[in-house]
């Protein structure tokens, strides 16, 4: 089969590799139908995220149909589409039972391009398939569901939920990309007050606006003395990061209220500095998390009733083949206005 390699820091490419097979008796090989392209596929391939190692087919979102199960599968069987989750869970260690699936300490959390093969190919073997793969209504197109891989349990549990979100409550996102919208969109089932959206790409900010956002700043025209504005000094009740650099988490901190919270969904490569000297003393609650996706099944079941505008985030669609170009539009997001690109063994969905 044809698959997506990682052969380095800087090097990647579309390259013969040798098909699956069932290796665990609860794997499965999924053919797949969708794939997507994740911020986190850029840390790697810049080298952000060292224990990839050379060799490993990237991606961790997809959605596609159950081709072959092991001996062990109980819930999917050849023929049912299915979504792939980014997080894999073995189901029986101390955090899989507590619902902690991205600390899974049985083999799984996040594995599939990572440590293991992962979705950026024809096939892909997923392990733990009993808790890693949940079935897809029939009215849910897969190209719209492939965001449910990642980006929306990300942006809503790591995001939304550790901040605590409430009713009346002012919240800035920090980061306009896929993530940020999708903790835009989310944020908005808890009926916040306002929400303020901060980037340097103004068409990142305009898809803000789309997705809700009350206010937007461009993050070079002094995003902190704005919120300060809007709160009457006092602060925001809620920061989300979704950016990833040192800069961005430690603005954050200074626009979070004596008291309030701050969510971390960035992945971070390079240490940033915890200003203790003034954070001390506010109350700060700051929560950094990687997602476990209990929440897909709930996502899911909005997605079908239609409470989440996933397609307005996908900007790009590209055949399965052109991996590469998709790649160079994804990472030059700013240039190309990309938000979310899905690549698709089979036709283009139109979205215009």
């Amino acid at each position: 089969m044809k698959a997506f390699v990682f052969h380095g820091p800087g090097q990647s490419a579309w390259e013969d590799v040798p098909d699956p097979g069932i290796q665990d008796p609860d794997d499965v090989i999924v053919r797949v139908d969708a794939v997507t392209i994740c911020g986190t596929d850029l840390h790697i391939l810049k080298g952000d995220v060292p224990e990839v190692p050379p060799g490993t087919v990237l991606g961790h979102e997809a959605v596609g149909e159950v081709v072959e199960v092991g001996s062990g599968v109980r819930t999917v069987r050849p023929g049912d589409r299915v979504l792939v989750s980014c997080i894999s869970a073995c189901g029986r260690c101390r955090f899989c039972r507590e619902g902690a699936y991205g600390q899974c300490l049985g083999g799984g959390g996040w594995i599939l391009g990572h440590t293991i093969d992962g979705t950026q190919a024809e096939y892909v073997r997923v392990p733990f398939a009993d808790l890693s793969v949940h079935l897809l209504p029939a009215a849910v197109d897969s190209q719209d569901a492939v965001l449910l891989a990642d980006i929306y349990p990300t942006a809503y549990e790591v995001g939304v939920l550790n901040g605590r979100v409430g009713p009346g409550d002012t919240v800035v996102v920090v980061g306009a990309g896929p993530i940020g919208l999708a903790a835009i969109t989310t944020a908005q089932l808890f009926s916040p007050g306002r929400i303020i959206a901060v980037d340097l790409a103004p068409a990142r900010l305009e898809a803000a606006k789309r997705m809700g956002a009350d206010t937007v700043v461009n993050a070079a025209e002094d995003p902190e003395q704005l919120v300060s504005e809007l709160t009457d000094g006092l602060g925001a009740d809620v920061v989300i990061e979704a950016v990833g650099v040192p800069a961005s988490f430690e603005m954050c901190t200074r626009m979070v209220r004596p008291g309030g919270r701050m969510a971390n969904v960035g992945v971070h490569g390079k240490p940033a500095t915890l200003h203790l000297e003034t954070l001390w003393s506010k109350n700060l609650t700051i929560r950094t998390g990687l997602v476990d996706t209990y929440s897909t099944p709930a996502l899911l079941r909005m997605m079908a009733a239609g409470r989440l505008p996933t397609s307005s985030l996908v900007t790009h669609d590209f055949p399965l083949h052109r991996m590469a170009e998709a790649y160079d539009v994804f990472s030059r997001a700013a240039d190309t206005g990309a938000l979310k690109v899905v690549l698709s063994s089979g036709p283009a969905k139109d979205r215009t």
